[in-house]
């Protein structure tokens, strides 16, 4: 074989790795995604399940960022200097065993207990509107049943679980996306991330359908009889399989490990013609490790840290990105709830069609900006002003999901009053009513029941029922002095449905949600890449880190915590413990909810936008790298404060027609 045979040999072999990697670390944010929009859609199941309060379940959530933050900056530097692919597959291992850990509460605790007034009283009828019977569920001081509900402390399992799998994923990113920006043409960088990216929104469709799966099926199945569950999956009592879920993740993420220790720790430049490239390449890598045994590993992070910091264009891009990773991460993460809440849907359902109408959208929109960037060879500015209209107009569509409202349910005592008009302000003990003041009811606990008049009651002694027919979710309660109706007053379990008209508004909202995931998502690959091309080469990685950490510092970890404080204010009844105090929220306000969820993130994206415009002017004001050469050599550093923009190749003897390609 001539050295001619052989260089096109090892430059394929080189090409064919470079496509190994790329489905490798597209695998890899496919089980990370999966993993991460699973826990995020299990959020709510696992705040019933253990009994606690949204802003706890946020602490839970928001430790993902903090296992990310023990590695992020360490991985982003150091990480370059080893075997990327190596490190990468044993993040995803690492991930692996955090998931399981997570799932381990289930199998250490007891059964799931809901509140209920009806389990274990059918013989007696105590349950029902009853003058001699004594009221049940009364809380209680007696500490040897207080001492049964530490088994909620076992959402620890949980927190530690998901901290360790942060700690796995930290790798993923910086060093994936770095790996390619080395060894991969420039020009086809964008449409190689975009297809990272994409893998990234198939994890989350996944999970989003296993999630409304597991959500669907209940928590305990198999040791109890489902025939005689008195709740149903739309019941905000009802906790899923969140568990089984959380296992099928933990063994795909090992499975997305096993590529990783196969591949190389260096490969050719993509599009390399000759030995020379080829030469060059292994040549300047052990000039690295030569430096690195002579100077020392760290030698260079300070100069580059403080490289980033007088970055103007790269700071001002963090600035945004902590913005709106505050408005959308607390968008994301409760959504859910947030279509449980306003829609009165199941977390199946919601869960469901959260997937169903935004994840593909937001897939054809990354592709497409990838595409776009590629054939259009989009310079900086133009990528920079893309990102920011497209973003921007998305902003003013979402305005419109103010008006895709529905009303409160209708629960007597708590939204309205006995004769269903609506009460400004829930004070105090106005559950009774003079209808049932004699029925000696529970006035805590939580066992709604829908009357024929189609007002809610907290349950059927609080709707002054005295009779009942059938078991499980089929009982019908009869003889209701409390619903006021010509006909027979009778009642079902569960809330009452909110009708057709909300239907329709879900309809819209997701439509809505569809076609702004669409036009957000155009803009993300733009707008990444001004993040990628305004660092320095030997910079990238760690300037990726230094993003990634601030992100979740800044918004990862405070955003669902606070957000989910904010929520609790607006809880209208909280479930009950025996010992007294506060669980799970059972009901909210949901107009308060609703101005909550879409006016914080209105305010933190419109303020985002400030800073993007200071991007815009010092774009169009400061000269890029090469744009005003004559000479038809490629400039070694910017000479513009902060070398913002610099260019992949540095090397290359270009005619300044040719400059604009090179930028993508």
């Amino acid at each position: 074989m001539g050295e001619t045979e052989k260089i096109e040999t090892h430059r394929i072999r080189c090409f064919s790795k470079l496509k190994m990697f790329l489905l490798a670390i597209t695998c890899a944010f496919v089980s990370k995604t999966l993993s991460g929009s699973y826990m995020n859609s299990m959020l709510t199941q696992i705040e019933r399940q253990f009994n606690i309060p949204t802003s706890l379940v946020g602490f839970i959530n928001g430790s993902f960022e903090i296992g990310n933050l023990f590695l992020i900056i360490f991985v982003s530097y150091f990480g370059t200097k080893f075997h990327r692919p190596r490190m990468i597959g044993i993040g995803c291992a690492i991930m692996g065993l955090g998931c399981f850990l997570q799932s381990l509460p289930h199998f250490l605790m007891g059964r799931y207990e809901y509140e209920s007034t009806v389990l274990g009283n059918l013989s007696s009828d105590s349950f029902l509107c009853n003058e001699n019977g004594t009221q049940m569920f009364r809380p209680t001081e007696d500490p040897s049943e207080c001492v049964k509900e530490v088994k909620s402390l076992m959402w620890v399992y949980v927190l530690v679980g998901n901290m360790i799998r942060g700690i796995g994923e930290t790798p993923i990113m910086p060093l994936g996306i770095s790996y390619i920006e080395d060894f991969a043409k420039s020009e086809n960088s964008p449409l190689y991330i975009g297809f990272v990216e994409t893998g990234a929104i198939i994890g989350p469709l996944f999970g989003l359908l296993l999630a409304s799966f597991c959500a669907n099926v209940y928590v305990d199945t198999g040791s109890v009889d489902t025939d005689e569950l008195t709740i149903t999956p739309i019941d905000t009592r009802w906790v899923g399989a969140w568990w089984f879920g959380i296992l099928i993740c933990a063994g795909v993420n090992v499975l997305t490990a096993i590529p990783f220790f196969f591949l190389p720790k260096t490969l050719a430049k993509e599009g390399s013609k000759d030995n020379a490239d080829i030469v060059k390449n292994d040549k300047e890598e052990k000039q690295k490790e030569v430096k690195k045994e002579n100077n020392g590993i760290t030698k260079d992070f300070l100069p580059f840290m403080k490289s980033l910091f007088c970055n103007p264009i790269y700071m001002l891009f963090m600035l945004i990105s902590v913005v709106q990773f505050n408005a959308f991460i607390n968008m994301m993460f409760f959504m859910p709830k947030y279509v449980e809440q306003q829609y009165g849907k199941s977390t199946s359902d919601a869960i469901f069609l959260i997937g169903i109408y935004n994840l593909p959208p937001i897939c054809i929109g990354y592709i497409f900006g990838g595409l776009m960037m590629k054939k259009f060879k989009i310079t900086v500015k133009q990528a920079a002003h893309i990102a920011f209209w497209l973003s921007f107009i998305d902003f003013i569509l979402y305005f419109s999901c103010f008006f895709m409202i529905c009303d409160d349910s209708s629960v007597a005592g708590i939204t309205t009053d006995y004769k269903g008009m609506q009460q400004e302000l829930y004070i105090g003990n106005v559950i009774l009513d003079d209808c049932n003041l004699g029925c000696n009811c529970p006035t805590k606990t939580w066992d709604p029941v829908c009357g024929s008049n189609g007002l809610s009651y907290m349950s059927a002694c609080l709707a002054g029922c005295e009779t009942f027919v059938g078991t499980g979710v089929n009982m019908m309660f009869h003889n209701c002095s409390c619903i006021q109706t010509s006909g027979n007053s009778s009642a079902v379990l569960g809330l009452c449905d909110k009708g057709h008209d909300c239907s329709m508004m879900l309809q819209y909202y997701l439509i809505l949600s569809s076609i702004s995931s669409f036009i957000y998502s155009l803009s993300a690959i733009p707008g990444y890449m001004v993040l990628l091309r305004c660092i320095k080469p030997e910079e990238k990685s760690l300037g990726v880190g230094v993003h990634a950490f601030s992100t979740r510092v800044f918004a990862g970890i405070p955003a669902p915590i606070y957000f989910g404080a904010l929520m609790d204010t607006t809880c209208l009844h909280w479930a009950t413990f025996k010992c007294g105090e506060s669980g799970a929220c059972r009901i909210y306000d949901s107009t308060n909810f609703r101005h909550l969820y879409l006016g914080l993130p209105a305010a933190l994206r419109g303020l985002s936008y400030i800073p993007g415009i200071f991007i815009l002017i010092i774009l169009r004001k400061r000269p890029l790298p090469g744009e005003n050469t004559t000479s038809g050599a490629m400039p070694i550093e910017a000479k513009v404060t902060g070398n913002e923009c610099q260019e992949m190749d540095q090397t290359s003897k270009v005619s300044s027609n040719d400059v604009l390609k090179t930028k993508m």
